[in-house]
């Protein structure tokens, strides 16, 4: 199975708080891609997430504007968390 790569760095959802992409890993027992993500605000559930990539990649119809539900914004070196 051939991983798809996204950039790693700093995405802004659709509804303005930014998360920071660690990596694309597989689902252990579907192996479906998902993409592993942190918050880059407080949040009192999690700092880490994943959402599957083909919903991370999908652009949505908001107020009647598509966009994407995730957009690049940068890099930000240094700051690897593993």
């Amino acid at each position: 199975m051939k991983i798809e790569i996204i950039k790693n760095g700093i995405y802004r959802h659709y509804k303005g708080k930014n998360y920071r992409v660690l990596d694309v890993v597989l689902h252990s027992e579907t192996k479906q891609e998902m993409v592993l993500y942190e918050c880059l605000y407080e949040n009192a559930e999690s700092s880490l997430w994943v959402r599957p990539l083909h919903m991370f990649l999908e652009t949505i119809t908001v107020e009647g504007a598509t966009r994407p539900r995730f957009q690049y914004i940068g890099h930000i070196k240094g700051k690897n968390r593993f």
